[in-house]
């Protein structure tokens, strides 16, 4: 089902210029809309922990009253159930991705188990695939649906929709290859099946690959904004006092052992 596009180019004819002034205002609102979800977005990745809270569940219920507001049907949104079955092999390729990823990692000796803000990942994956289902929503029923009205043409909706997509993972570099290649891919698979639920379900399994696969001084315990530049790894901390100490103990190692090899070279 396509979403209906307005122009007033082909409106004004039809309808008047009644018509042609209504689908100016529709193209304003939802150009406004989508600039300032973006903006909100944006500001909230790169804020404190405390506004980012704050700025995020704000934004969110914006985006969510405005795609109430606009009246789309579930069908349109991908929220039945019926387009599951059609859509399920998006699932199965993305476990049979992450399985293959997760194999040649565990050769190359980079698997390892990561924490997301302090819980184990073995413990987040609902949680995780909880706001994967989250990003979808936001990415294909809220910027998607307004940039399919905007734009003139699919393709060039898709693309800048992945690229919006993209730029709110900065300043990772690996989520933000990752996003703008699935995001071309989600939106392009959402447009032919409709389905929200099985594009959740696959972003959620390929980014948990990613947290697992990847060492975490690449992806940042998959942080992006503000988080990802105040990222550390979990060094054991060293005190100047126990770092003197050990310039001190190797020195002597040191000295001690350029004198025992003088002292045997001395004997005869």
């Amino acid at each position: 089902m396509d979403l209906p596009h307005y122009k007033t180019s082909e409106l004004a004819p039809a309808h008047g210029i009644a018509a042609a002034a209504e689908s100016r205002k529709l193209f304003s609102r939802d150009l406004l809309e989508v600039a300032i979800a973006f903006l909100l977005i944006m500001l909230a990745l790169w804020s404190g922990p405390l506004q980012q809270k704050v700025i995020g569940v704000g934004t969110l219920c914006w985006i969510v009253a405005s795609t109430w507001r606009s009246r789309q049907s579930a069908d349109t949104l991908g929220l039945r159930l019926s387009g599951v079955r059609r859509s399920l092999w998006i699932v199965c390729a993305a476990l049979v991705a992450a399985a293959l990823v997760i194999w040649i990692a565990s050769r190359m000796g980079t698997l390892h188990s990561v924490k997301f803000h302090g819980v184990w990942v073995e413990w987040s994956i609902l949680a995780y695939t909880l706001w994967a289902l989250v990003q979808q929503f936001i990415l294909q029923d809220f910027f998607l649906a307004r940039l399919l009205r905007l734009l003139p043409t699919r393709t060039a909706a898709v693309i800048t929709a992945a690229a919006l997509f993209a730029v709110a993972h900065l300043p990772n570099p690996l989520l933000t290859i990752a996003t703008l290649a699935w995001g071309v891919v989600a939106c392009t698979l959402f447009l032919r099946y409709r389905s929200l639920y099985s594009l959740g379900i696959a972003h959620g399994i390929l980014g948990l690959c990613l947290a697992i696969t990847i060492p975490n001084t690449v992806h940042h315990q998959m942080r992006v904004g503000l988080g990802y530049v105040r990222w550390h790894a979990n060094l054991p901390e060293v005190h100047r006092s126990q770092m003197d100490q050990m310039v001190s103990t190797d020195a002597w190692v040191i000295a001690d052992a350029t004198s025992r090899r003088c002292s045997r070279h001395a004997r005869p």
